[in-house]
């Protein structure tokens, strides 16, 4: 079963995300509270725990959630393979489709710059949330 490990936000954008205890989706707006919300195809981002070990691998230092931006950290799905357009049940209640796989890495991503690779760009994915709820760590994903 697929599930969401962290919740992460932040108020502004170009930095690293706080984790939180859950966080609101609005409809057609993203998480409430966090920088990349609006009327825009990336309101929400999602990253695999998969993908950070990864990177996690090479490094000296312990990463967080939250470290690549991402406000929602999960386990147990493949998210970069998920085809653009797939629609998945965050929570209990909230859905969200899929529109955009990676994104350009910034130049002062502060991971990249610490850890020499940023995996946002390649494996990362966000969504346009279609439904609202509530999530918080510990929820299931489902792809519907």
């Amino acid at each position: 079963m697929a599930k969401i490990l962290a919740v992460c936000l932040s108020d502004r954008r170009g930095v690293q995300k706080q984790e939180v205890p859950e966080a609101v989706l609005r409809a057609e707006h993203g998480i409430v509270g966090d920088a990349h919300a609006g009327s825009w195809h990336r309101q929400v981002s999602l990253l695999g725990i998969e993908s950070v070990q990864k990177v996690q691998a090479s490094l000296d230092f312990q990463l967080r959630p939250g470290d690549f931006a991402e406000n929602i950290l999960t386990e147990g799905l493949c998210l970069y393979r998920l085809p653009v357009g797939t629609k998945l049940r965050l929570g209990p209640q909230a859905v969200g489709e899929v529109t955009q796989i990676g994104k350009e890495c910034h130049q002062d991503c502060a991971i990249r710059k610490a850890a020499g690779d940023c995996v946002m760009p390649r494996e990362g994915i966000f969504v346009r949330i279609l439904e609202g709820g509530k999530v918080r760590p510990g929820d299931s994903i489902a792809v519907l």
